[in-house]
């Protein structure tokens, strides 16, 4: 009997502890995690290559709207990323036999999984990454509809007839799939940009390895749940869609991978070049999103009643916390003063605070290092006479102060030298630079000066403008807007920048192409063997 009392205790410490645990988490995160089969008081599995397991270093995933730990999540240990590996490469053998149509016919599976849960993953963003519930909801719709192209392009994947120059000769460029694609995505869009590569990728017929950012775990875990489910229903291999979550050496591990023939990596300029020399020295292939710093230049004979608005959300949405974020803005000397007027009202009238609720705006800043990023940015304005026009400092009021939330700022620089680091350095926070300009030529040079070359954007109502803006004299950028901000592209297009930006391409347009490789096919059905170029070559 007192062995029996003794389990009995034991077990209802267990039963309260447990209780205390799933009780310590506020109750719009345990709704959440709840809806999506994730409330555990135990560590997460952050591996998966057709089973779920983890026994590496554990990553816990911080709120940055209330600080609070979401949950602890068990990465992957050296053995389990080398397994995960090796499945992805076994994988990849099975996924290539099967028709293009047929892949595509599992993304559109996929799609609709994903957009059954839609809502409640975008809330999962809000909750982990900080970004407001429209566009948490917004960056899962992209995954849906980049599903949706990826579906037409299964049977579209072609490639091309060249004529030959000898007789009976016929020239073919036929894609086939590479392998596996190792895919290391960024915090802030932690479900986007897995989608725009994993759905070419997965259309072309490659496994995929996806390293996601250790502090948006959940978000990965999420969507892998997602996509196992529709892979296992369909008797695929687990690891044509594996991942592997965990810090720094798990993603060089990765990079380094000799059975990787191709990384995608999105991230900071330092880390990209790295990664791109590391995989170089191996001859593979990579597909880099860097830096931004994007711009937006003002005509004199704008709509300031479009380009006041679209300013606005592309410097504050996500907290400036997109690779597409307006980092500088360039004025017309002859529009400025009303242009900044109309633009410090609306800084005036930000809604900031928790991103679950419909009304915000603003939501925090993704960590408290990036807190300090801002902080450092801000001083260094303040140091080189830069005037703050507004903001400039963190909120400290009741309600935000266990957050990392930052006043969206407007400086005026001292300098206008586009070399110097204030122009010159993307600062990962709602920091806008502003310059006084006069005319086009002197703006564009400025645009095109710094290292980097994402997205740029020109508001007009000249035609003239327009042409010399997107023509060989114009933005260097890869992202080049006429009368629309800088953030915000869609899926049709190829999304990726030039210069330090990395010259990658994702999502639309070209971009499958890099997801295979590339044969040029030369067939004879001719009853002679000639050569080329009219050689002669015979004993």
């Amino acid at each position: 009997m007192l062995q029996r009392n003794a389990v009995a205790s034991i077990l209802h410490a267990r039963s309260a502890s447990t209780r205390a645990n799933v009780r310590s988490l506020s109750t719009r995160a345990s709704s959440i995690l709840n809806a999506l089969d994730m409330l555990s008081t135990s560590e997460i599995p952050g591996v998966y290559d057709g089973q779920w397991r983890g026994s590496g270093d554990i990553l816990e995933s911080i709120c940055p709207t209330t600080g609070e730990v979401l949950a602890r999540v068990q990465s992957a240990s050296p053995r389990e990323l080398h397994e995960a590996l090796e499945k992805s490469k076994e994988a990849h053998l099975f996924l290539r036999r099967l028709p293009a149509p047929r892949r595509g016919e599992l993304l559109r599976q996929m799609r609709e999984a994903l957009a059954s849960k839609r809502d409640v993953l975008g809330a999962l963003v809000s909750l982990e990454m900080g970004k407001i519930k429209t566009e948490g909801i917004g960056e899962v719709q992209e995954f849906v509809d980049i599903c949706d192209y990826a579906v037409g392009l299964s049977r579209m994947m072609n490639g091309r007839v060249v004529a030959s120059e000898r007789p009976g000769h016929t020239i073919l460029e036929v894609p086939n799939p590479l392998g596996t694609v190792g895919v290391l995505t960024a915090f802030n869009f932690p479900i986007a940009v897995y989608g725009w590569n994993f759905s070419l990728s997965f259309a072309a017929g490659n496994a995929n390895v996806w390293k996601p950012s250790p502090t948006t775990s959940l978000c990965a875990i999420a969507v892998t749940k997602i996509i196992a489910g529709i892979l296992e229903r369909n008797g695929i291999p687990g690891a044509v869609s594996a991942l592997v979550t965990g810090g720094k050496d798990v993603g060089e591990a990765v990079v380094e991978s000799a059975d990787v023939p191709l990384v995608s990596f999105t991230g900071s300029e330092a880390v990209g070049r790295m990664v791109g020399k590391a995989v170089q020295s191996r001859f593979g292939k990579t597909i880099l999103e860097l830096g931004g710093n994007n711009a937006s230049i003002i005509m004199p004979d704008a709509d300031l009643s479009m380009a006041v608005p679209a300013v606005f959300f592309g410097a504050v949405g996500t907290a400036g916390q997109r690779c597409t974020s307006t980092r500088r803005l360039y004025l017309h000397r002859d529009i400025a003063p009303r242009f900044l007027d109309a633009l410090q009202k609306l800084y005036g009238s930000v809604r900031v605070g928790d991103p679950l609720v419909e009304s915000t705006l603003l939501g925090p800043l993704h960590t408290r290092a990036a807190v300090g990023i801002y902080s450092n940015a801000v001083r260094r304005l303040r140091e080189n006479g830069a005037q703050i026009l507004t903001g400039g400092q963190r909120y400290d009021q009741d309600g935000l102060r266990q957050g990392n939330f930052v006043q969206p700022t407007i400086a005026i620089p001292n300098s206008v030298d586009p070399t110097d680091a204030i122009w010159s350095t993307e600062t990962f926070a709602p920091i806008l630079n502003v310059c006084i300009f006069n005319e086009l030529e002197q703006v564009i040079a400025w645009n095109n000066a710094v290292p980097q070359g994402l997205s740029s954007s020109l508001w007009t109502r000249d035609m003239r403008n327009l042409g010399k803006w997107i023509g060989p004299e114009g933005s260097d950028a890869g992202i080049v807007n006429v009368n629309v901000g800088t953030s915000g592209a869609e899926i049709g297009a190829a999304f990726g920048g030039n210069k330090s930006t990395g010259w990658g391409r994702e999502s639309g347009g070209d971009a499958w192409k890099q997801y295979v490789r590339w044969s040029a096919c030369t067939i004879n059905f001719s009853d002679a063997a000639p050569l080329a170029q009219g050689v002669e070559f015979s004993a």
